[in-house]
């Protein structure tokens, strides 16, 4: 990959995008909306190159289901770009501004960050979701997907670059790049591209984002992986905390914002147990605690429901294993669920606090007090009290799309949107003051 020839074409593009007014930016994205629609097709098919590979080299299926693109998924992507394109345009948005007792007046506004770079795993998604949250304010972007996906972004890219020509003056269509090697040698290009891309996003896996962080020399928006814990308090309504474990596990464990440990309250456990064996049904393997342990075992011994697997779950009767030391505070992305007790709430957060990646935690209760205290005492982006973590997404919190879920506290953090890609200057106008 040729780092300098593509920079300084996004720099050009970035010059000329952060002029634009938001009627333009606009009028460019309505343009490749449609052009994504037209070539939907073209792009599916390219998708299902990706998966049938994907598949052969042994992907597991969790993954496979971030890859996967359909009619559905692109639908949804349009959406976003639908929520975007009605966004307010952040550039230029003034957020201070005071006059100095020598009448100097100052303005704090917005501006583009200028050139940045998502390096990202899977998830066709990312592409078009990076692209419209950069053009929208004002940046320019290069993308480096994984080869896991490289047909259906170069699909996506063409469509996008193909709808930037076609919006006339309004479009730029050198705001957009994409590294089409699988060479991860444009990777360490990236990361050692000072003063050409002034920061890089990291989207994945655990050890991509500690590969990205680690071997930088550019500025990184860290985004992190998600082991997200849901805590069953003393006090829990126990159909809603059954409902919510099943939801933030299984509805699509391979994403980020699903849950990898479930605390209970040990006063609670003999009645949440039960409920949540014979609700997961075999779906899920459950890691447990000694405390744990007998009391899972004994539901799934007596439930037929656990190894019936009629709603296609795997482990049957072996849905119930001890956890091991590593079990908690890992990652699992699967049909896999640590299970632990705590004596209360004070212990379920500072377990949580030593075991999480700041990602999305959430606590069930009819306690006021202890749901307070979660929320001010849990060290993570997103807490939430009677809800599911799998809401952490920036379409679900009303930015249309999202770069990904910040997990750091400098910049940017939880789900990010438009303004997460802007930083803001000073400006000064004066009658001849001097000092």
């Amino acid at each position: 990959m040729d780092i300098i020839s593509i920079c300084s074409k996004l720099r050009a593009g970035a010059f000329i995008l952060a002029q634009q007014t938001p009627e333009q930016k606009n009028t460019a994205l309505e343009s490749v909306r449609r052009s994504l629609f037209c070539r939907r097709d073209e792009i599916l098919k390219a998708n299902i190159r990706d998966v049938e590979k994907a598949a052969e080299n042994g992907m597991p299926a969790t993954l496979i289901d971030r890859l996967l693109l359909d009619s559905g998924r692109l639908d949804s992507i349009l959406k976003s770009l639908d929520v975007v394109i009605a966004e307010t345009d952040p550039v230029g948005e003034e957020t201070a501004g005071w006059i100095t007792p020598n009448g100097l007046q100052i303005r704090q506004v917005r501006v583009p960050l200028g050139v940045a770079a998502i390096i990202y795993e899977s998830r066709p998604n990312v592409t078009v979701d990076a692209f419209c949250l950069a053009y929208k304010s004002g940046n320019a972007i290069l993308l480096r997907g994984s080869s896991s996906a490289i047909e259906t972004n170069k699909a996506l890219v063409a469509a996008i670059k193909d709808g930037l020509a076609q919006a006339a003056n309004c479009g730029v269509p050198s705001a957009i790049e994409l590294s089409e090697s699988i060479d991860h040698s444009d990777v360490d290009q990236i990361l050692s591209a000072t003063g050409l891309i002034d920061v890089v996003l990291p989207r994945g896996s655990a050890a991509l984002i500690r590969q990205v962080t680690e071997k930088a020399k550019i500025p990184v928006i860290q985004t992190g992986s998600g082991v997200c814990h849901l805590y069953i308090d003393s006090s829990a309504d126990l159909q809603m905390a059954v409902s919510i474990a099943e939801n933030a596990k299984i509805q699509r464990p391979g994403a980020c914002n699903a849950i990898e440990t479930i605390l209970v309250h040990n006063q609670l456990a003999d009645r949440f147990l039960p409920l949540l064996e014979h609700t997961f049904a075999g779906r899920v393997q459950m890691r447990a605690d000694d405390t744990c342990y007998p009391i899972l075992k004994a539901a799934a011994e007596n439930d037929d429901a656990a190894w019936v697997c009629t709603e296609g779950g795997k482990y049957g009767r072996n849905c119930v294993v001890r956890a091991g030391d590593n079990d908690f505070g890992y990652e699992f992305l699967d049909y896999i669920c640590a299970v632990k007790a705590v004596t209360s709430v004070e212990e379920a957060i500072s377990f949580i606090n030593s075991h999480n990646t700041k990602h999305s935690e959430s606590i069930v209760t009819n306690n006021r007090s202890h749901a307070r205290m979660f929320q001010s005492r849990v060290d993570a982006a997103c807490v939430y009290v009677n809800a599911s973590t799998r809401f952490t997404d920036g379409g679900q919190f009303g930015f249309g799309a999202e770069l990904g879920i910040s997990t750091q506290k400098l910049h940017a953090r939880g789900p990010m949107g438009i303004k997460a890609l802007t930083t803001t200057k000073f400006l000064i106008d004066g009658e001849g003051q001097i000092r």
